[in-house]
């Protein structure tokens, strides 16, 4: 984990394996009620049905959803038999999805005051619950399909580990359990950590590409959120989310991902993220002087550009970030609170008039192929962090050891944000997140 950030906790990436999840503390309570249509979001498929039939059959089933956004995106999801609702945070930077299996209390590692009780999973309650042996393949997996370290204890069961940047780190069982849908519908039971050992609160749904992540395992093969506004970090509002075809995207613009083969083993790129040609960045009329090879993977992996759910804020590698930060210092340079670095990574931060300041500043666009565009518009350019100040939501990535560039949920509000599997690419809609049907 990186040092805390006021009272958040963020859980990053960049570490073996990556993730780049936050965690809330437990004065933003949210949840991520799943609300389902008539049909449901999978149902077992014959082996004897090939490939392609089988991804057409599992489109036509979608769920619709809700959920509570502060700085996170935390779902609330049913899980064993019978049901138990277990908190997890939704996140497009991992694979392996895990919940709490351990039940002891745990404490704020910056106040260490306790905090409240976290209902964690109990296997003993559940009947369709199973230890992966560690002879299953998924305990020995090939690299780099599946980079989670992992172990066998003296029973035989398996064991991961995940390390993460700051030397914090989440460790329990490979088991297979089912997520129930409804009363009668549920996911065939799928690959999961228990965490026996871990500082967070909640778990993690890793949404990313690979083998062992919830789309993967259930057969998604398409899947939507909207992260609406928020007035300040203490406040939450609803957003919406979709498992399968979302009714608004005939007007959503897409680019197609960067895929990368699984043969390709370079230090500092993840083939299995969400990857997008970014081109460059605009500040309002003004097009940085960026190549857009600064966001594109070098030889070595670094310069990739991701779409994170994952992480709060967006991070750029140095090329890019030096070019921002001297546009805001010609805009706006009397005016940056010296001295403050935000999480470690952030230094365009503020006192004053945020409204003032953003328009100063302008609006700011990320800007990809196709001429598809995120754009941020000045009135909520800048985020904020707390105790008064205001940042421009944009952090130096190679200040927490990374090498790439992550565009974070705090970027993608009121957008609606599609993944597109079965056609490897993304779609970007424009909404007003927090206004629509729920």
């Amino acid at each position: 984990m990186a040092p805390p950030l006021c009272m958040l906790i963020f859980l990053l990436f960049f570490s073996f394996p990556f993730s780049s999840s936050f965690i809330l503390n437990n004065n933003h309570s949210l949840s991520f009620p799943l609300t389902l249509t008539e049909t449901p979001l999978v149902k077992h498929v014959s082996n004897s049905i090939n490939k392609n039939q089988r991804l057409r059959i599992l489109s036509s089933y979608n769920v619709k959803s809700s959920f509570k956004y502060s700085m996170a995106l935390v779902v609330s999801l049913p899980i064993g038999t019978p049901p138990q609702i277990q908190q997890m945070v939704l996140d497009t930077g991992s694979q392996l999805s895990w919940i709490q299996c351990n039940p002891k209390q745990r404490t704020n590692s910056k106040t260490t005051s306790p905090r409240p009780p976290t209902t964690s999973f109990d296997p003993s309650l559940s009947s369709s619950f199973s230890l992966l042996p560690c002879t299953h393949p998924a305990c020995k997996p090939p690299v780099p399909d599946f980079t989670l370290p992992t172990s066998c204890d003296q029973n035989r069961i398996c064991h991961y580990s995940y390390f993460y940047a700051d030397g914090t780190y989440a460790e329990g069982k490979l088991v297979r359990e089912k997520l129930a849908l409804s009363n009668s519908q549920s996911t065939p039971p799928l690959i999961l950590g228990c965490a026996q050992d871990s500082k967070d609160p909640w778990g993690i749904l890793g949404m990313n590409r690979g083998r062992l992540s919830f789309p993967s395992q259930a057969q998604v093969t398409k899947f939507s959120y909207c992260v609406p506004t928020r007035q300040d970090r203490s406040s939450s509002v609803t957003g919406s989310f979709y498992l399968g075809d979302n009714p608004d995207s005939s007007r959503f613009r897409y680019v197609d991902m960067l895929t990368f083969p699984q043969s390709q083993t370079m230090p500092n790129l993840d083939p299995l993220a969400f990857t997008v040609p970014m081109q460059g960045i605009r500040i309002g009329a003004t097009k940085l002087n960026i190549p857009p090879s600064v966001f594109k993977p070098d030889a070595g992996g670094s310069g990739q550009t991701m779409v994170d759910s994952g992480s709060e804020l967006t991070y750029l590698v140095d090329a890019a970030y030096n070019r921002v930060r001297e546009e805001v210092v010609r805009l706006v340079g009397p005016r940056i609170k010296k001295g403050y670095v935000y999480g470690n990574a952030a230094d365009m931060c503020f006192d004053g008039n945020a409204v003032e300041i953003g328009r100063l500043i302008g609006d700011m666009a990320f800007e990809f192929e196709k001429g598809v565009e995120i754009v941020i518009p000045k009135e909520r350019v800048l985020a904020d962090v707390g105790g008064g100040v205001h940042c421009l939501g944009i952090g130096r990535s190679e200040r927490l050891g990374a090498a790439s560039n992550i565009i974070g949920n705090i970027h993608q509000q009121n957008q609606w944000v599609e993944f597109d599997l079965a056609n490897h690419r993304l779609g970007f809609g424009e909404a007003d997140c927090a206004r629509l049907p729920k």
